[in-house]
């Protein structure tokens, strides 16, 4: 059975990650192996640099170079092989967070981030990506009773403005691959847009 590669995109708190055990059951209902995994992170190494990321300072684009070491690391180790074993890898973000906190919010050239894309992942894209949109003073108030807010999620909100941009931007670029779901409807209706998407699209 062919491996599938699908991921889940949204600014913090939009609510992509309450949706990922749902989906992975979704998926495993109908016989499959799935593999659920995060960015960055997903490996010893990936999940050492993410503590790095989230929580050290460092200039912008040591920030990209991080991310993407991870993600290089990630995709050898855990990815690919996965999908050769024709499993379903469902990843908590991958390359179009790079763009939408990288360049939307760091305001870094998307050609440079295009140039490690095609370095580190040498032609692999996911076959499906969900954007779970959701305006940022929703996300802000969510997160507000969730965590301690990493130094990402504390950023001013004109940052998470330009992320949400970039990910909108991204979306109107690649309408087959990234479907829009829109974050502030309640969880039952989300789940169902989810299905009737999914139904579709599988």
């Amino acid at each position: 059975m062919q491996g599938c590669f699908i991921t889940l995109e949204g600014v913090d708190g939009a609510g992509k990650s309450s949706h990922l055990d749902w989906l992975a059951d979704w998926f495993r209902n109908r016989g499959r192996t799935v593999r659920l995994t995060r960015e960055p992170g997903g490996t010893p190494i990936g999940e050492k640099l993410r503590e790095l990321v989230l929580h050290q300072p460092m200039q912008p684009d040591t920030e990209a170079l991080v991310m993407f070491a991870a993600r290089r690391e990630h995709i050898e180790t855990l990815i690919r092989p996965a999908l050769a074993a024709g499993e379903v890898v469902i990843s908590d973000r991958f390359t179009d967070a790079s763009f939408a906190y990288q360049c939307g919010g760091r305001g870094l050239p998307e050609s440079r981030l295009e140039l490690l894309e095609q370095w580190v992942q040498e032609g692999l894209q996911p076959d499906l990506t969900l954007l779970f949109d959701l305006a940022p003073e929703e996300a802000a108030r969510r997160l507000a009773s969730a965590r301690d807010p990493d130094r990402f999620e504390r950023e001013r909100r004109d940052f998470h403005e330009r992320v949400r941009d970039a990910y909108l931007r991204r979306a109107r670029a690649q309408p087959e691959r990234i479907r829009i779901i829109d974050g502030g409807r309640p969880l039952a209706e989300v789940r169902s847009q989810l299905q009737r998407l999914l139904e579709s699209w599988a």
